[in-house]
């Protein structure tokens, strides 16, 4: 992103787990919610954390009429304009770069639609993550745009560099209820034979959780945490 258009992105709305005094050199666990919430939507995890961490709530760019949020457009099918998606996942990562240079290291923490997020921003700089952990959510799929990204043509071709995330292989933690009724069957199978490949994968289904977040995996989540960002 030139300069110009960083300084024409709006800054997001942040909801921050302590003030700005006393952030300097922690990790910094950044959190983005899913479709049609806020930055308020996943505070409540907050004390189940690691204390140590820093956690930034980013609230979604687009406001949607029946209230909250939405980092991109959806359809009925879940499909989504990948120029959108591209967009969206480029205002976030210029974000996240002003925010770096304070804290220890940046990890992801994406719910839904945010893991969407977060999963993209690891396959534009995989080496400039702690770790990402992902809950009831999918990995984008540039291959989404047909003909035209099959081409090489699409917004989305040539944008992720899955190359290098398969040399780092980054860590993520992955979380979900093999009987989620949102996250569709065929963006589950991208997600999981995408992290196969290019990821060091921590996998856990929850039984009974649904589209949510279950106490259990908190407890897993904020273990992970501890034993992967030093």
């Amino acid at each position: 992103m030139t300069d110009a258009a960083a300084a024409a992105t709006p800054e997001p709305f942040v909801r921050w787990s302590r003030p700005e005094a006393e952030r300097a050199g922690t990790p910094l666990l950044v959190v983005l919610h899913g479709y049609g919430a806020d930055e308020n939507d996943l505070f409540g995890i907050v004390p189940e954390l690691p204390g140590r961490f820093t956690i930034a709530s980013v609230r979604a760019p687009l406001a949607m009429d029946h209230g909250g949020f939405t980092w991109f457009p959806l359809s009925t099918s879940m499909s989504s304009s990948p120029l959108a998606v591209r967009a969206a996942v480029e205002d976030l990562q210029a974000w996240v770069d002003t925010q770096r240079e304070d804290f220890s290291s940046v990890s992801l923490l994406g719910f839904s639609m945010g893991m969407a997020m977060a999963t993209s921003l690891l396959r534009l700089d995989p080496e400039a993550y702690a770790c990402v952990v992902g809950l009831s959510g999918f990995a984008v799929n540039p291959d989404q745009d047909g003909a035209a990204a099959r081409a090489g043509i699409g917004p989305l071709a040539g944008f992720f560099d899955d190359e290098a995330v398969r040399a780092v292989r980054p860590k993520v933690f992955w979380g979900r209820d093999q009987a989620d009724p949102v996250i569709t069957q065929d963006k589950v199978e991208y997600t999981h034979a995408w992290m196969n490949e290019h990821v060091e994968l921590t996998k856990v289904l929850y039984a009974g959780i649904g589209h949510g977040i279950g106490p259990q995996e908190l407890r897993h989540v904020g273990e992970y945490l501890d034993y992967v960002v030093r």
